[in-house]
């Protein structure tokens, strides 16, 4: 769940901290080193989907680049975009085909500008002909502030990249999916696309849209091949949320433990964080052959946020 403003040119703020320093140190949160899904004998009842091409937005960091990481290591090829200076990119690429086997390629897009998504989804066709198996709509920023004074250009910007991109990328996409009979997309919503905070209202209303977008393009995609569900997270152990539990703890004077359980008990009554890499599993069980029947749902990952 985002909690800070920041930059919106390809839908994904830009975290410094975690683009700088060691790839492998970063993305550590993620898998350990796997070989071929082919190879490792995955039984009936595993999660395999060797050589489908996904397509993960927002992914240079954070939530996406768990995701991608997740969805590398059980065969797929990837397609990152996102925020990342040439070299961080470069290191992506080189460690999913060290670690995985898998191609990874970058292709940078705008996604406040709806031909910049169109544009994308054609460059996709230059690296993999055969079109996108799997979306995930990842990308995302936030702005705080009272509805009186909300700038307009933050709402429009928010609207553009949470809610207008993922359409597009599904409006193009999905023809594609419907001629193979096979697809997943994958709505990285959050818990405020069920609840509402103060002070997030483009934010709160792009989510609640992207889980009515889900369940129209579940409705029309049924019996298709093609399932499309929302996965809506409370609070995820990223780089922003340390940021904000530090931030306490220096003001009062608390271990970072102590910190992030007071942080988190105000929503999570878990008082832990959603680990990057149990968001990943689930979209790998949503993506997989075993999640045939899950469309339309909106899958709530909150530590009891939402229960209460």
């Amino acid at each position: 769940m985002a909690s800070a403003a920041g930059k919106v040119v390809s839908g994904l703020r830009t975290f410094r901290p975690l683009l700088s320093g060691s790839i492998k140190k970063n993305a550590a949160f993620c898998f350990p080193i796997a070989q071929k899904c082919q190879s490792r004998n995955f039984s009936s009842s595993q999660i395999c989907m060797d050589k489908k091409v996904a397509l993960v937005t927002g992914s240079t960091s954070g939530i996406g680049l768990g995701v991608a990481h997740g969805l590398a290591q059980k065969g797929c090829n990837v397609i990152i975009t996102g925020f990342g200076e040439e070299d961080v990119i470069k290191a992506i690429k080189d460690e999913f085909k060290e670690k995985y086997q898998s191609q990874c390629e970058y292709i940078p897009a705008d996604l406040t500008r709806a031909s910049e998504v169109e544009r994308m989804v054609r460059d996709v066709k230059d690296f993999f002909p055969g079109g996108v198996d799997i979306l995930v709509n990842n990308a995302g920023f936030q702005h705080v502030s009272p509805v009186e004074s909300f700038p307009n250009d933050k709402w429009e910007a928010l609207l553009s990249v949470l809610l207008t991109a993922p359409f597009l990328f599904i409006k193009n996409i999905l023809p594609d999916m419907r001629a193979k009979k096979w697809g997943r997309i994958v709505n990285i919503a959050s818990v405020h696309g069920v609840r509402a905070s103060p002070n997030k209202a483009a934010y709160v209303a792009a989510k609640h849209g992207i889980v009515g977008l889900t369940k129209v393009v579940a409705l029309e995609t049924a019996s298709s091949g093609v399932t499309c569900n929302a996965i809506c997270p409370g609070f995820v152990d990223t780089p922003i949320l340390q940021g904000q539990v530090q931030t306490l703890a220096d003001k009062e004077s608390l271990s970072y433990q102590e910190a992030k359980g007071k942080f988190l008990a105000a929503y999570h009554p878990s008082r832990e964080a959603v680990g990057i890499n149990e968001l990943a599993e689930f979209v790998n069980f949503v993506c997989s052959e075993n999640a045939n029947q899950l469309t339309g749902a909106s899958i709530v990952v909150d530590g009891g946020w939402t229960a209460k």
